[in-house]
């Protein structure tokens, strides 16, 4: 019910932005006026009409599908005492980054030491958390934004930065795929701000190509982690041989 309550709301939006009148709409569906604003008012909506509403509105069924799952209210961070809920339990954590990471429950079992009744016991609380909605037979799906991000200061982000960081850049970078580089520059506010626009959107392609290579198989796919720091720095050394 749900689901057809979004796409009757998507349909309501797509009218409003293209002109297209409750008449226009009957007379498209061969129905009265009343039918229709009974109809998009009841959640009650068939096959054969939904497809002709997409239609009318330059929709594919599909097309029209897609944008009412994209037009759903979205996560885009969660709350500090969400994020520590998160963190009161490893194996809770675990499956919440797999789960962001788009995968299964049987994927998280098979790679982590977790038991079916755990997994299930964490994704029906990240699902309480509404941070994942818990479908039948145990599928997982998000509700999160794609540029879904932990708090900058949050509980999940200082655990990374304390424990995880050091690991990060325990290395050379001198393997393939691996690849570090540092500049520095002095820049105007403007060209800041530009640099920050395009860090935003190198974040947003990052977590763009996330989502394309959800087709390739699991045993396929490699975990990476990206780096993004930006700050005004001078080094210290210079810092002590300016003029006071």
């Amino acid at each position: 019910m749900a689901e057809t309550a979004q796409l009757i709301a998507t349909i309501k939006k797509q009218l409003k932005n293209q002109g297209i009148t409750y008449r226009e709409l009957a007379c498209a569906l061969d129905l009265s006026e009343a039918s229709v604003k009974r109809i998009l008012s009841s959640d009650r909506l068939t096959v054969e009409r939904l497809t002709k509403i997409s239609n009318l509105l330059g929709y594919t069924l599909a097309e029209i599908t897609k944008e009412a799952i994209e037009g759903r209210l979205q996560l885009q961070t969660l709350t500090e005492k969400q994020e520590r809920e998160v963190m009161s339990d490893t194996k809770l954590l675990v499956v919440a980054v797999c789960a962001l990471n788009h995968w299964s429950m049987e994927e998280i079992i098979e790679h982590y030491s977790i038991t079916r009744a755990e997994c299930i016991k964490c994704l029906l609380q990240l699902d309480r958390l509404r941070i994942i909605d818990l479908l039948p037979n145990n599928r997982i799906r998000l509700n999160v934004s794609r540029d879904f991000y932990w708090l900058p200061f949050g509980p999940i982000n200082q655990y990374f930065q304390s424990l995880g960081m050091k690991e990060f850049l325990g290395s050379n970078f001198s393997q393939k795929n691996e690849t570090m580089a540092f500049v520095h520059g002095m820049f105007s506010d403007q060209a800041i701000a530009q640099i920050q626009g395009e860090l935003r959107r190198l974040r947003l392609k990052f977590a763009e190509l996330h989502e394309d290579s959800l087709s390739t198989p699991l045993s396929k796919r490699s975990a990476v982690g990206l780096l993004l720091a930006m700050r005004k720095w001078e080094p210290d050394v210079f810092r002590k041989m300016r003029r006071r």
